[in-house]
């Protein structure tokens, strides 16, 4: 018999399961290992995925607004989140910075215009 149910925001399966010859019943938890697509950058040069890259540039688009942390780990996963369900292999640098943007627009319009014209 195995129950099996999704926990930690849907990351995870929790299977409670028992044992056919010895009744014994124990617990596992399995996690998914997804991968980040490649990146493609402009020149046509390919690299991983860099979750500290996108976090470094929106900071600096956010230096000195206010804006809380929380918000902004909160939009960063929700964008790895996006790129990661689109299930491809790579994704265009200017795609990525396309979400960034769209994520700026609704954190702080002035993070949104300083990233778009590329000023720190």
């Amino acid at each position: 018999m195995t129950d099996s149910r999704l926990v930690a925001d849907g990351d995870q399966v929790r299977r409670r399961r028992q044992c056919a010859s010895c009744q014994e019943r124990f617990t596992t938890y399995e996690t998914a290992e997804l991968v980040m697509p490649r990146v493609v950058k402009s020149d046509g040069s390919r690299e991983s995925f860099n979750e500290a890259k996108l976090r470094a540039g929106m900071l600096r688009a956010l230096e000195k607004r206010p804006v809380s942390a929380e918000a902004i780990e909160a939009a960063v996963e929700r964008i790895r989140q996006t790129l990661r369900a689109r299930g491809d292999r790579e994704i265009n640098a200017r795609d990525i910075g396309e979400s960034v943007m769209q994520a700026l627009k609704t954190l702080d319009h002035v993070a949104y215009i300083r990233f778009a014209l590329g000023v720190s």
